[in-house]
């Protein structure tokens, strides 16, 4: 039995030693990746919400907080210009832009409605949009 182990490796040496070393490289490459994967760590990813209320003010008084929550909703007085009345809400603008744009529309037109509540710029009429260096929108007035 020795006899013919011994032929069969002398027969096979170098397939067996191409099969071993293909073996070995391919253990060695596992085993290196797995390693770097342990010294690398990601960050959790956190997803921060800002509160509309501030707890105290939540859990003092329900009706009291809900009376903040609809003021917050309504309130837009940070979308004016200096000199600029504040409407109430957005449908006592006859025209809004946007802070990003250049264009104006009717409050009513789709696109106006687009525009996010912070960058809304109320106009009482089309003189007053233009003379801010606002165009009219295409879509909505004509």
């Amino acid at each position: 039995m020795g006899a013919k182990l011994k032929e069969f490796f002398a027969k096979y040496e170098s397939k067996i030693v191409l099969v071993l070393g293909f073996v070995l490289v391919s253990a060695i490459s596992f085993e290196a990746g797995a390693i770097k994967s342990a010294k690398i760590s990601q960050k959790p990813i956190v997803i921060e919400k800002l509160a509309s209320v501030d707890c105290e003010k939540q859990n003092s008084n329900p009706q009291e907080s809900q009376n903040l929550i609809q003021e917050g909703q309504n309130d837009i007085s940070g979308m004016n210009k200096p000199g600029q009345t504040v409407p109430t809400n957005r449908q006592d603008c006859a025209y809004v832009g946007s802070k990003n744009s250049n264009k104006y529309h009717l409050s009513t037109c789709r696109w106006a409605k687009n525009i996010k509540p912070e960058n809304v710029i109320c106009f009482k009429d089309k003189n007053d949009a233009e003379s801010k260096g606002y165009l009219p929108d295409k879509n909505c007035i004509k």
